[in-house]
């Protein structure tokens, strides 16, 4: 390990044994939430390094649909521990957040940092397109129910039986196009692996505890944090707690991007993006049964109307299989507009 390794890894343990210290020491909500968020977030840059490792012992494709998957595990655990308090409002608004926010914001950015760098950056354009059907298509299941609801069908007096069909089909939708992600077919070759698997394990391993229990801190103090700062829960779900609930994709794809590697950028935070429509969301509707209030895939229609918005002109943006700077600036200026929308609550 280098010693910017270190000091990252010594930095994680040293915000998670704070968030520790102010949670159980009942310190203020605001400052509990901002310190188990900050916490989070170098966890998840922790995750993202030592995933970046098994880019250069399985290749990039693989690489990052993985460092995707465990970058979401933040995001699992806010969503369990926020459904055990009953905040199924939040859990809704976190999950389409975590689509939204990997979709448009930190793909904005990276086409922004990259193409400011770079110039205009291309990537596996085939590739791209599957990305964005599938985007587009995921984004399609998912408001279904709350369409449905909002139009007064007949199945809008089944919308928790609509969910559990939904889900479904998003899992197997998951399961049938993993092994085309997984072989990929990159451009390029990731850098030799600097780390041992041991190390790498290790980490990987300590950083998913920390985010577990910093998670659980971080939704405990959430309620009161908000209502401190005069902020509406569904604006804390689609934003705060999907942004920090995805950090890693925040820092790593626009640090690929910067460094002239979209590939792996587009890989990293597209997946991320699918992995929560196709795989987290489900998982989380069939994991509710074990909790006093189901969660339905029924959410507030200006929120299915954000998630349909922002997977069209981010399809639309990356269909080409190239980027640009003003194609990056478009979907940070749409990410505003939809994050402003929910900031005064349904």
């Amino acid at each position: 390990m280098t010693r910017r390794d270190l000091i990252e890894s010594s930095l994680a343990a040293l915000l998670v044994a704070a968030a520790a210290l102010v949670h159980y020491l009942e310190a203020t909500p605001v400052l509990a939430f901002l310190v188990a968020a900050a916490a989070i977030a170098l966890l998840a840059r922790l995750v993202g390094t030592a995933t970046e490792q098994l880019g250069g012992r399985v290749g990039q494709s693989a690489a990052g649909v993985v460092q995707s998957a465990l970058g979401n595990l933040p995001e699992l655990f806010i969503a369990l521990f926020a459904l055990q308090e009953g905040l199924v409002g939040v859990v809704q608004a976190a999950l389409v957040g975590s689509v939204i926010a990997n979709g448009v914001l930190v793909l904005g950015l990276a086409f922004l940092v990259g193409g400011i760098r770079n110039g205009t950056q291309r990537f596996n354009s085939p590739r791209a397109r599957l990305i964005a059907t599938l985007a587009m298509l995921s984004a399609a299941i998912l408001s279904v129910p709350t369409l449905a609801h909002a139009f007064h069908t007949p199945a809008a007096t089944h919308g928790r039986a609509l969910s559990f069909v939904c889900a479904g089909v998003l899992i197997v939708l998951f399961v049938v196009t993993l092994p085309g992600f997984l072989r990929g077919g990159d451009d390029e070759e990731g850098e030799p692996p600097r780390w041992r698997l041991a190390t790498t394990v290790l980490v990987l391993a300590a950083a998913g505890i920390g985010a577990a229990f910093a998670s659980d801190w971080f939704v405990s103090a959430l309620t009161p944090a908000t209502h401190a700062m005069h902020m509406s829960q569904d604006f804390a779900g689609l934003v705060i707690v999907a942004i920090a609930g995805n950090a890693v994709e925040n820092v790593v794809g626009v640090q690929f991007a910067a460094q002239n590697r979209p590939d792996f950028a587009i890989s990293v935070i597209a997946n991320s993006a699918l992995q929560v429509a196709l795989l987290l969301t489900p998982v989380v509707v069939f994991a509710s049964l074990a909790f006093a209030t189901t969660l339905t895939l029924v959410f507030p229609t200006l929120l299915a109307i954000a998630l349909l918005l922002g997977s069209g002109v981010a399809a639309l943006v990356v269909y080409d299989g190239e980027s640009t700077w003003e194609e990056g600036a478009i979907l940070i200026g749409l990410y505003v507009v939809i994050a402003a929308s929910f900031w005064w609550g349904a």
